[in-house]
């Protein structure tokens, strides 16, 4: 044993922490009291952990090591220097080698804990390890659904650790990067079996999990991205139920956006009818992050004609982008101009620019020019403004003094 490190037989088999106040069990393995008894409380199947014999679930039947207190006590006296929080990477590599649904409830809540121990597990190579047996091997390959949702949540809270750790040698950014498109589409098929099944929670852990690896990879695998990926991802954002976290929300924007700007994906996110979830997401009373994820993606969008020609078919679009102008920050209404400069620019039908005239969208133009807020957002407007000031500038909805306080727009 090397100098300081702690003994295997300190550790609870349960937390992998050392333990406090040490019992046996009447199958003759020793765990920490706390660990133990909520086991006991909470296990489906009372069982032994380690022999998985039955076990009473009565803690009377728990006796105190005395011997192993005593001797866990000396060694701290010993090594007052050592952290007790620290946890072994050996420990975890033993448990990773049979990634079972006990090892995985283990590794969650080792992962729950604190810090150090997901700096430990990403050493030990959980995440990778996770992805190819859990995720791609079980799940894609075999079909088998049982341990997803403590999978996806360990990769939740390792993942960003094992994506900026460069000094690690499991560093798993590389396996993330690569063009191998297992990891993807098993997330694609979790999402279609629980989206199906309304399993929020997985919903959740999967969304969050796809942020996180689309963040670092490269734009070439992007590419490869089919349109049955991004119906899922619209599901998502349809899904109008509190059980679903907002985060999960936040995580299919993020995913859109960064696939977005390549254009063949945008066709492919237009075609999975994104635009319309897109738009009645925005209606509904959204914090500041969230609307500007929303406008940042509909500009997007918008850049494509059939993003245009579903944006102006949808009976709300216009009239919610003309209301949140000015009501939420200068990202939004800097989005919110171009989808109107482009709306007008190559959707412009006469029906279009009278509805931009009757739902407000005009008068919110001219009161950004007359707003205190960036020059270039008034120079925008007033390009906007310009463009169809025939039709306009001759309309009572229009106050005569935001015509006249500047140049004529048709000049």
């Amino acid at each position: 044993m090397e100098e300081n490190e702690i003994p295997q037989f300190f550790l609870c088999p349960i937390s992998l922490q050392i333990m406090k106040d040490p019992v046996t069990t009447i199958t003759g393995i020793t765990y920490n009291r706390e660990s133990i008894e909520q086991w006991l409380l909470t296990s489906k199947s009372c069982t032994c952990p380690i022999t998985k014999q039955p076990l009473p679930r009565s803690s009377e039947f728990l006796t105190p090591n005395h011997t192993l207190q005593r001797l866990i006590q000396s060694w701290h006296l010993q090594n007052s220097s050592i952290s007790v929080e620290k946890i072994p990477t050996s420990t975890i590599e033993k448990i990773v080698k049979n990634l079972d649904h006990e090892s995985l409830e283990k590794l969650l809540a080792l992962a729950l804990e604190n810090e150090r121990n997901r700096i430990c597990m990403v050493e030990a190579g959980v995440a990778k390890a996770i992805i190819q047996k859990v995720i791609i091997n079980n799940f894609y390959k075999q079909g088998k659904t049982t341990s997803l949702e403590e999978a996806l949540r360990i990769l939740h809270l390792i993942l960003p650790l094992a994506i900026t750790n460069n000094d690690n040698i499991n560093n798993i950014k590389c396996y993330i990067v690569d063009d191998n498109f297992d990891l993807v589409n098993s997330l694609t098929l979790i999402l279609q079996h629980h989206n199906d099944n309304k399993n929020f929670k997985v919903i959740n852990e999967a969304m969050v999990v796809l942020k996180l690896i689309f963040e670092v990879k490269n734009s070439t695998s992007l590419l490869n991205l089919n349109v049955d990926f991004f119906r899922e991802i619209v599901k998502v954002l349809r899904i109008r139920n509190k059980a679903l976290p907002i985060k999960a929300m936040k995580s299919a924007l993020h995913v859109l956006l960064q696939t977005c700007p390549l254009g063949r994906n945008r066709l492919k996110i237009v075609e999975a009818g994104a635009i319309k979830e897109i738009i009645n997401l925005a209606i509904e009373k959204q914090e500041k992050n969230q609307t500007e994820l929303i406008f940042k993606l509909l500009a997007d969008l918008c850049c494509c004609a059939d993003g245009r020609e579903q944006f102006v078919q949808h009976a709300a679009g216009i009239a919610m982008i003309s209301k949140r102008t000015l009501r939420v920050s200068s990202t939004t209404d800097d989005c919110a101009l171009q989808i109107f400069c482009l709306i007008c620019k190559y959707c412009a039908t006469n029906d279009v620019v009278q509805e931009m005239l009757r739902v407000g969208a005009v008068s919110k133009l001219c009161m950004v020019m007359q707003a205190d807020c960036g020059s270039y957002l008034k120079e925008k407007a007033r390009g906007i403004l310009r463009l169809h000031s025939n039709v306009w500038n001759n309309s009572p909805c229009i106050q005569v003094y935001l015509l006249t306080r500047h140049q004529r727009f048709g000049e």
